[in-house]
C-alpha cells in the first residue's frame, strides 16, 4: 500500500486578484495530492458578520472574488485534465447576500444597494420568519491558469473553469478541467453557502469557506470545457415538496430569464409580503432558473422555480 500524500494547506492571504499563467505558485504537489484551502469571502474582507448597507457603498470591486493559489501540478500539461474531486467544503458560521449597484440580471431595476447579514446553524440560513434555506456549501471561484499570455478578470467564467458559480459542485462532486498551461495552476475561491441557478442579484450566501479537493493529472481524457459529476441527487434539501415556477418566454433567452425573475419577484412580494429587494435577494439564493424549451422558434421558455420547502408554517 502506498501512504497518503500530506496534505498540503494554503492560508487566506495566499490568493490572486486574475487569471495568469506568469503568477508564480505557491506550491507543487504531485498528482493526487490533497489540498486544503482556507478562504475570505468573495469580498476579500471587506464585509463582516456585523457589517452595514455602508460596506456595499464603500466596497472596492476591484479587490472582489479574489481566488487562492495557484497550486503546480506536476505532470499536468496542456491538453491534459485536471480532475478536482470537492472532499469536503465548510462554511463559515455567517455569510451575506447584496444587491450591488451595477451588477446582477435586473442591475438596470435595482440601483440602491442592499445587504443581508445570514447567520449559519445547523446547516440552515433564515431569511425571515417562516422562510429558511438549507446550506448546501460550494465554491464559485475554480479553475485553472489561461495558456494564453495576460490577465483574464476572475469576474467570468471560462473554458478553463473561473466564476461558474455552480451550485452542483458540492462536497462529494468531480469536477474536470482541461489544462491549457503547465502545471495546470489551479485555484480556487468565493465561498457560497447556498444558491439558486442564476445567482440573479450576483450574490448567493457569500460565506468564508474551508475546502478540501484532491487534484489528480487525468491524461487518458481530453474536453474542451468544463465537465462534471454531482455528488448525488440535486438538490435534496429543497427537492422535499412542490414548487411553484414563473415563465419568461421571448425571442431572447436573456430576456426571458429576465422576465421568469421579474415575475417571481413580483409573486413573492404578492403572496408572501417581502420587499421587492428582499424578493430578488431570495431569488438569488434559493431559485432555479432552467430552461424549459429552446426548440419551439421564434420564442424560447426560460422558468423560474421557486421550492415552496423553504417556507415553514405562517
Amino acid at each position: 500500500m502506498h501512504p497518503h500524500p500530506a496534505t498540503i494547506h494554503v492560508a487566506r492571504a495566499q490568493h490572486h486578484l486574475r487569471w495568469d499563467n506568469s503568477i508564480p505558485p505557491i506550491h507543487h504537489v504531485a498528482s493526487g495530492a490533497v489540498i486544503e484551502f482556507d478562504l475570505l469571502d468573495a469580498a476579500n474582507g471587506q464585509i463582516g458578520p456585523d457589517a452595514t448597507v455602508a460596506a456595499i457603498e464603500t466596497l472596492d470591486f476591484g479587490q472582489v472574488d479574489q481566488v487562492n493559489g495557484p497550486i503546480f501540478v506536476t505532470g499536468a500539461e496542456p491538453g491534459d485534465t485536471l480532475q478536482i474531486d470537492l472532499l469536503d467544503l465548510q462554511p463559515a458560521d455567517w455569510g451575506w447576500t447584496a444587491i450591488i449597484p451595477g451588477f446582477g440580471l435586473l442591475a438596470d431595476e435595482f440601483t440602491t444597494p442592499a445587504l443581508k447579514i445570514w447567520r449559519l446553524s445547523n446547516g440552515w440560513a433564515d431569511f425571515a420568519p417562516g422562510i429558511r434555506i438549507p446550506l448546501a456549501p460550494f465554491c464559485g471561484e475554480i479553475g485553472l491558469a489561461p495558456g494564453a499570455a495576460g490577465a483574464l478578470s476572475t469576474i467570468p467564467p471560462y473554458r478553463h473553469g473561473g466564476n461558474m458559480d455552480t451550485k452542483h459542485l458540492t462536497s462529494g462532486a468531480t469536477l474536470y478541467l482541461p489544462v491549457e498551461a503547465p502545471g495546470a495552476l489551479f485555484s480556487l475561491g468565493d465561498g457560497h453557502a447556498a444558491q439558486g441557478d442564476g445567482e440573479v442579484c450576483g450574490t448567493a450566501i457569500e460565506t468564508p469557506m474551508r475546502a478540501t479537493v484532491r487534484l489528480t493529472v487525468r491524461k487518458d481524457l481530453s474536453i474542451n470545457a468544463p465537465q462534471f459529476q454531482t455528488g448525488g441527487p440535486l438538490t435534496p434539501h429543497t427537492n422535499t415538496a412542490p414548487y411553484y415556477a414563473t415563465d419568461g418566454i421571448g425571442p431572447d433567452l436573456l430576456e426571458a430569464a429576465r422576465d421568469a425573475i421579474r415575475h417571481m419577484i413580483t409573486h413573492l412580494q404578492r403572496a408572501y409580503g417581502l420587499s421587492r429587494a428582499d424578493a430578488y435577494m431570495l431569488c438569488s439564493v434559493a431559485v432555479d432558473l432552467k430552461l424549459a424549451e429552446v426548440v419551439d422558434a421564434p420564442n424560447w421558455v426560460v422558468s423560474a422555480f421557486l421550492p415552496l420547502s423553504i417556507f415553514g408554517e405562517r
